[in-house]
């Protein structure tokens, strides 16, 4: 056999490297929660500062949702989790529990 026969050539292949899917933790407006409460919420939970949090208390308020963080699908379950068992706003008598959150796959 000769030599050029033995020889096989490879394309060059470059090694992808795979990143996991995203997901936005997407808190939910409602009208027995202060702004104080989510703004406080929001530096507990994903320690936003407070500017980030008023900013994001606002846009929640205005248009009934605000995306809080971006993240894989574990951590952002575990987000949402915090979110709803972080308990009733205790400045408002009618405030029942904690504020609601989802999840949406980031496209």
């Amino acid at each position: 056999m000769s030599e050029q026969a033995s020889t096989t050539l490879q394309p060059d292949v470059k090694p992808t490297t795979k990143h996991a899917p995203m997901w936005n933790v997407v808190l939910l407006d409602d009208d027995d929660h202060t702004y104080d409460y989510v703004i406080e919420m929001l530096m507990d939970l994903f320690a936003h500062s407070a500017e980030l949090a008023y900013q994001m208390a606002v846009e929640v308020d205005e248009t009934g949702r605000v995306i809080v963080e971006t993240t894989v699908l574990e951590r952002a379950e575990f987000k949402r989790e915090q979110i709803v068992h972080y308990g009733a706003d205790w400045r408002l008598e009618r405030s029942a529990g904690s504020m609601r959150a989802v999840l949406e796959a980031v496209t």
